[in-house]
């Protein structure tokens, strides 16, 4: 058995930019506070939390929506790939990017707190910090 859940954030970043920094190893690892592997590929393998999380990019749609399969360290060996679709969409003071976590093993509800804690709030802080300037205004303007 399985469940799953819905959790949702505004992030101060334009769309462009969040999708962006999810499928770039080094900006993913600044706003998630662990090392991250990340492509803009479909089919590329990614990891993230210093390899806590892994998975892999199954439909990218630039500025949009990211779908990944993804597990933790703490599945079990005989545990599915759960699956991750983040939307993102403009709203006044930034992004709202909504996660879809499928496919979650029984005993491990803890990811939707978690997704909250180890994500949305570090993503709101990188964000707010990563620029004084809105995110995407070219240099010198």
């Amino acid at each position: 058995m399985s469940f799953r859940f819905t959790v949702s954030a505004v992030i101060p970043a334009r769309p462009r930019a969040i999708y962006d920094a999810w499928l770039d190893s080094k900006a993913h690892g600044k706003m998630s506070g662990g090392k991250a592997k990340a492509s803009a590929k479909v089919g590329a393998k990614f990891a993230a939390w210093d390899g806590y999380i892994t998975g892999i990019n199954l439909e990218l749609v630039p500025g949009k929506r990211i779908v990944q399969s993804w597990r933790s360290s703490e599945f079990a060996e005989g545990d599915e790939d759960s699956r991750i679709a983040v939307t993102l969409k403009p709203v006044a003071g930034g992004t709202r990017l909504t996660l879809l976590h499928t496919g979650v093993p029984d005993g491990q509800t803890g990811y939707k707190e978690g997704w909250r804690e180890s994500y949305f709030e570090p993503m709101k802080a990188y964000f707010a910090k990563a620029t004084r300037k809105p995110i995407g205004t070219p240099r010198g303007k």
